[in-house]
């Protein structure tokens, strides 16, 4: 009972207790200066993300010191040991002791928007230093020694006298292990060591001059001397992209836009194999990304992206490089300026290919197709060829006149003539007149047919009712009838879409509801979308009205339609989206509206096409971007034979 007593009296106090609680509201707490170590630790969650980002500030200022070889070695992803030795110009003791605190840099004036150097913040050696283990060594050529400092978790040491001649040495161990939390958020030895390769080629892809080398424990090792531009990209690209890559350079108001780009007909499953640089820093854009899809937009099948490296000079003024202490992202003073560069230049060189951007005219993919027949193909004998016919009628048709092949332009005609109708294209049509040949003797056709000059050659035949084998004077092409005829009509709607595209005006206005932001961004668009066929117009702070639809989408969701515009145009900077679904629904047309696989052509009506493709752009891919055309070489047939 006492006990019980005594837990009553307890409970009772702290009912009394919580009855009269203090109320008072807490001191505020005093405004504190952090320390030096502190304050480099949290910039060095900004600029050192992970090993590579090291091996990137460290290359950089190798390059700075115009460096003309710079080795990088690296351990276990760079986790345990990453060092740089650069041959450039040095420091001594006293530039030494300020390199490592921060905001100490040799590379910046007064004016914060004329940086002409690869760093300028001075932070990258201090954050460094304050969460791993920093050790640099460097000296002055015509200094009678070296210097070496070391910075530990933000503890610096030195500078003293050391022996090397000349040139910087920077190594980083124990990254982390003052801020052991971050460790946990790298990932394996593998991912980061991939990472710091990736960093390693567009550092050298964007100075050829330098000689770079990789090595490590963790690795494969890398060298690539010292060489032209184009041969760096062979180094780094493989010589496939630059068998297949497409030469640009254009200017536009003193920027100057020059580098290589993949055919459309070579590309990737993702965009990794994509670099740019701006004046000569290596940057990742999401305004040049969205340049290069809407470039390459109906040329290249879905989900596919295409290889480039392209490097962009301009005035340092117009490009603010001081968005991120990392220096990977920038702003354009004019970016509608550099996109339409991007996009117009790109778009110009794809056009440009024209039939030699078939996708296996004398390029990489054609020794795949040759190795493919060489292990595939059941060669027969002589007796026994497997042919049973030949198509004598066509040998006195193949030359196609003139004003055949004009009218066969016409998108809006099939191509034997008949009145444009969907119909059509299923209605029986005549064929080729086949006899029977005797065994092991087949027609050998005249070889000075006119047409053999074209580049697309003279129509011969159509095998299974949906290729054309055509001869041309040095080899043969297969052509896809129904995919060629759909890039013919595909570019024909697209040539009217750019004179203008019909709006469908509406009866009553819609009034689409969206925040105050979004409202703004699609005013900023206004006139583009205007040029599309889409009248919109801000309808107080709250609202858009929307006036007209474009004419080609028909029965359209304006409200979807806008939101997702305004999606766009708040993550890439554009408003593409509405030209792609318009784009969409021309493509799709042009799929309907083309010949169709399993109808038998004519021969004036085979030769018609193929005149057609020779003036057509972007000829050699579908509009989802499939070939549309095989070319095989003479020399590359008569060596599977033997001869």
């Amino acid at each position: 009972m006492a006990r019980i007593e005594d837990n009553s009296a307890m409970m009772n106090t702290h009912d009394q207790n919580s009855g009269h609680r203090d109320t008072t509201k807490p001191s505020a707490p005093s405004v504190i200066r952090l320390n030096e170590t502190v304050v480099n630790q949290i910039a060095a969650g900004e600029v050192i993300e992970r090993p590579a980002s090291v091996i990137k500030e460290l290359v950089e200022n190798a390059i700075d010191a115009n460096s003309t070889r710079i080795d990088i070695v690296t351990s276990s992803g760079g986790k345990t040991m990453m060092r740089v030795t650069d041959n450039g110009h040095g420091m001594n003791a006293e530039n030494l002791a300020l390199a490592v605190e921060r905001h100490c840099t040799s590379k910046l004036t007064d004016d914060l928007m004329d940086i002409r150097s690869l760093g300028f913040r001075g932070e990258a050696l201090p954050s460094v230093g304050s969460v791993s283990r920093l050790t640099i060594t460097s000296r002055i050529k015509t200094d009678e020694s070296a210097w070496k400092i070391n910075v530990s978790g933000g503890k610096i040491t030195g500078p003293s006298p050391a022996a090397l001649s000349e040139g910087s040495v920077v190594e980083v161990s124990d990254l982390f292990y003052a801020t052991p939390a971050r460790l946990k958020f790298l990932k394996t030895d593998r991912a980061e060591t991939n990472a710091i390769t990736d960093v390693f080629k567009r550092v050298a892809l964007a100075f050829p001059h330098i000689r770079f080398s990789i090595s490590g424990d963790d690795r494969s090792s890398l060298d690539y001397p010292a060489t032209t531009q184009f041969d760096r990209l062979t180094q780094v690209l493989g010589k496939d992209f630059t068998e297949n890559a497409m030469k640009i350079d254009a200017g536009r108001e003193d920027v100057s836009l020059q580098g290589f780009a993949s055919v459309p007909t070579y590309h990737r499953g993702n965009a990794l194999a994509q670099y740019f640089f701006v004046n000569g820093r290596p940057v990742k854009d999401k305004a040049l990304l969205g340049a290069v899809r809407g470039a390459y937009m109906d040329v290249l099948p879905r989900g596919k992206h295409p290889v480039l490296a392209l490097f962009l000079d301009l005035d340092p003024h117009m490009v603010d490089v001081n968005v991120h202490p990392a220096k990977a992202d920038v702003r354009f003073r004019d970016a509608g300026l550099i996109r339409g560069l991007i996009v117009g230049s790109l778009r110009q060189s794809i056009s440009a290919q024209g039939l030699d951007d078939g996708p296996l005219t004398s390029r990489a993919g054609a020794k795949d197709m040759m190795d493919a027949f060489r292990t595939e193909t059941h060669y027969q004998a002589p007796g026994n060829s497997g042919f049973t016919g030949y198509q004598e009628s066509f040998v006195n048709n193949t030359r196609s006149s003139a004003k055949e092949a004009e009218a066969a332009r016409n998108w809006a005609r099939p191509l034997d003539q008949q009145p444009y109708n969907h119909g059509a294209f299923n209605e029986p049509q005549a064929g080729f007149d086949i006899t029977d040949a005797p065994s092991g003797n087949i027609a050998v056709q005249n070889e000075d047919v006119p047409n053999n000059n074209f580049p697309l050659g003279a129509a011969r035949a159509q095998l299974h009712k949906n290729y054309i084998v055509s001869q041309t004077e040095k080899g043969l092409v297969i052509v896809d009838q129904h995919a060629a005829h759909e890039r013919i009509v595909y570019e024909t709607l697209k040539s009217g879409m750019e004179n203008g595209i019909p709006s469908q005006l509406l009866l009553v206005p819609e009034i689409i509801d969206m925040p105050e932001e979004d409202v703004n961004r699609l005013s900023g668009f206004a006139d583009e979308f205007h040029k599309l066929g889409l009248e919109i117009e801000a309808f107080g702070p709250g609202a858009v009205a929307v006036r007209a639809t474009p004419a080609l989408l028909g029965e359209t969701n304006s409200q979807q339609l806008l939101l997702d515009l305004a999606d766009e145009v708040a993550e890439w900077g554009s408003a593409e989206g509405l030209e792609a679904k318009l784009h969409h629904v021309a493509a799709t047309m042009a799929c309907h509206g083309s010949v169709r696989s399993g109808r038998i052509l004519k021969p004036q009506e085979m030769d018609a096409l193929l005149r057609q493709m020779e003036n057509t752009p972007n000829s050699g891919q579908c509009n989802h971007g499939r070939p549309t055309f095989i070319e095989l070489d003479l020399k590359d047939i008569e060596r599977l034979f033997g001869r």
